[in-house]
């Protein structure tokens, strides 16, 4: 039985993986972590960017222009959290393209940082709350990180999160994903159980 939490936290958990299917990896290490936080007493929020239909910004009017309804109610829920997971697939390197339109989308000027000619120059905006990257992808982890240094964990935990003002902002790399004892894969999804319940 897992304990509850003290101080329940209100956790955004998005499944960044192009492919919304319950059998996907990235799918079952979200449902995990929300069972894990939702039992613990957490009040848990869960997007799935496979179901969303949203378009790659395109110039930097389009960046600075009013949000859709779709887009300002995620932005409305990233402001609302304490603690926000991503979780998505290495694609070529990188985060899959959808779940790059995602960021773009939901991350604008005045959400995620202060806009140009506010005189408050390059600010995050969303300080005050902590933040897990969760990857997985088809080398071993530790590949991943010794030969190509993680860069396409780097890009979302630094590169985005860090600059929006989150911190602290934990890492988390599962792989190979594919092809594996189905022993690991267990592993992984009551490892991240644990981390939901201590939000973490």
């Amino acid at each position: 039985m897992t304990a509850k939490a003290k101080t329940p936290r209100r956790i955004l958990l998005i499944n960044g993986h192009p492919d919304p299917r319950p059998d996907r990896l990235c799918s079952a290490l979200a449902g995990a972590y929300g069972e894990g936080a939702s039992a613990a007493g957490h009040v848990v929020r869960r997007v799935d960017v496979g179901a969303l239909d949203l378009s790659p910004i395109s110039s930097q009017a389009d960046f600075m222009a009013e949000a859709s309804p779709v887009v300002a109610e995620l932005q409305q829920a990233l402001r609302d959290a304490d603690h926000l997971v991503l979780i998505y697939p290495l694609w070529l390197g990188a985060p899959p393209a959808a779940f790059k339109a995602f960021l773009e989308q939901v991350f604008r000027y005045g959400v995620a940082l202060s806009a140009p000619g506010t005189g408050k120059g390059l600010k995050g905006l969303l300080a005050g709350r902590s933040a897990r990257v969760v990857v997985t992808m088809g080398m071993p982890a530790f590949i991943f990180r010794l030969v190509f240094f993680a860069h396409g964990l780097k890009c979302v935990s630094r590169g985005v999160l860090w600059v929006s003002g989150f911190g602290p902002i934990r890492e988390t790399a599962f792989g190979p994903a594919e092809g594996r004892d189905p022993r690991q894969r267990l592993q992984w999804l009551a490892r991240m159980r644990r981390l939901g319940a201590a939000a973490a």
